[in-house]
């Protein structure tokens, strides 16, 4: 009787949950699109006699070391995190999915040559592949990108893969092979309908593991360097003030956790949607 009483209770929270996940998510795409209208202060230029002000009215987020506003900075520093997140996610999505894709329709050597590659490749933890991939390519934004993209290939191969070996075997696909279909069109038409869903609800999934990544890197120094604004770097540059101005690493560190809960929070509905269906 209880758990009938709450059930209500628990579908407002959800809702509102959703909500306030998809407003931050609008917000930090506006931040994103039209930085000038959320901060009217130069993210590159300060005053050194304002260094390292608290949060007030005229400074919302405090200023740093060298008297920028770290409003400001964290704003425009949005639109260069976040191109490199999607760029990750859509690399990982693509040449995952293919691969899976290839791997799971052709089978036999090419299928079990597949499978060892994946292994290896998550057998490494996802960050540290990316360092090594970032050692190899050299800094900068771009190279965070291609670097989180490919340390999530795996994920994306495996996943596509299992989904193809699954509507391999359905009736609807022997039919069409029996009929004379291509085998391009077999994939095309009835295998990646049915796998696109699960793929689509894990690139979500994925938004928030590459923004933490792509800001990880950032903040040890492999991404932008100063002084770009850019959430990892806004983080890197105040850890030496810790002490004396926590604002300097708190806030920008609080946008990112707020930006990945609600993207986590954003791909579960996605993932549940995609599940009911």
């Amino acid at each position: 009787m209880s758990l009938v009483l709450l059930a209500p209770v628990r579908r407002r929270r959800f809702a509102v949950t959703l909500w306030l996940s998809a407003v931050m998510l609008l917000l930090v795409v506006l931040w994103a699109l039209f930085p000038a209208l959320f901060a009217h202060g130069d993210p590159l230029v300060g005053d050194p006699r304002q260094a390292l002000q608290p949060p007030s009215a005229q400074f919302w987020f405090g200023t740093d070391h060298l008297g920028r506003d770290l409003w400001s900075r964290t704003v425009y520093g949005t639109a260069l995190t976040l191109q490199a997140t999607l760029f990750s996610v859509l690399i990982a999505l693509v040449v995952g999915s293919l691969s899976g894709v290839l791997a799971g329709y052709c089978g036999g050597r090419l299928d079990s040559l597949f499978m060892r590659v994946i292994d290896v490749l998550m057998a490494i933890p996802n960050l540290l592949l990316a360092m090594a991939i970032i050692t190899v390519l050299g800094f900068g934004t771009l190279h965070i990108a291609v670097a989180v993209g490919l340390s999530s290939v795996a994920t994306f191969a495996r996943l596509s893969r299992g989904e193809v070996l699954r509507s391999r075997t359905q009736l609807f696909v022997e039919a069409a092979r029996a009929s004379g279909v291509g085998h391009f069109s077999v994939v095309r038409q009835h295998i990646l309908p049915h796998a696109l869903g699960p793929v689509l609800s894990l690139a979500a999934l994925e938004m928030g593991f590459a923004l933490l990544s792509v800001s990880s890197l950032g903040f040890l120094g492999f991404g932008a360097p100063p002084p770009t604004p850019e959430w990892g770097l806004l983080i890197a540059e105040g850890r030496n003030y810790i002490a004396a101005a926590w604002w300097f690493t708190s806030l920008p560190g609080v946008v990112i956790i707020l930006t990945v809960l609600a993207t986590n929070r954003i791909a579960g509905f996605i993932q549940d949607a995609s599940e009911e269906r």
